[in-house]
């Protein structure tokens, strides 16, 4: 029976919900695996701006100032594929709206900061990311002035 604080509609639902990977997701892991085959180094899952814990990034290039982000449908609100979950209507669409605002400030606060942010959808190819990420990096550096 479903706990009367909780909002979770049952046991099974309450018991599954810590499973849901929040990082090192499959589409992640395989992005990594193609960028580091190719020799580019990166931070997994880190906060590139001091003090901004709640804005970590899947994958940081610090020295280029490059992040990129591979979101979900459910939590980040695709609008091609998100629909409302049919139960507990109301959290669910306070929580996707505060997690889509969270986004907007992330990308906002690392625009400002001077990053480029790449953001993908969980559907995008790894091959995709790996190259648009590249092409990102390579542009970056050569926008460097050499020291």
């Amino acid at each position: 029976m479903a706990n009367a604080e909780s909002w979770a509609t049952s046991e099974a639902v309450r018991r599954n919900m810590p499973t849901i990977r929040s990082q090192n997701t499959g589409r992640e892991l395989a992005v990594r695996r193609l960028l580091f085959a190719d020799g580019f180094r990166y931070r997994a899952a880190s906060c590139p701006l001091p003090g901004m814990r709640r804005m970590a990034v899947d994958i940081a290039f610090p020295g280029a100032r490059v992040a990129v982000l591979v979101d979900g449908y459910l939590w980040h609100g695709c609008t091609d594929h998100f629909s409302t979950p049919h139960t507990h209507t109301d959290h669910w669409e306070r929580k996707i709206a505060g997690n889509m605002a969270r986004d907007q400030r992330t990308d906002e606060a690392l625009a400002n900061a001077g990053w480029d942010v790449l953001r993908f959808w969980a559907n995008v190819a790894p091959e995709a990311i790996d190259r648009k990420t590249k092409t990102e990096l390579v542009k970056r550096r050569r926008s460097v002035p050499a020291p």
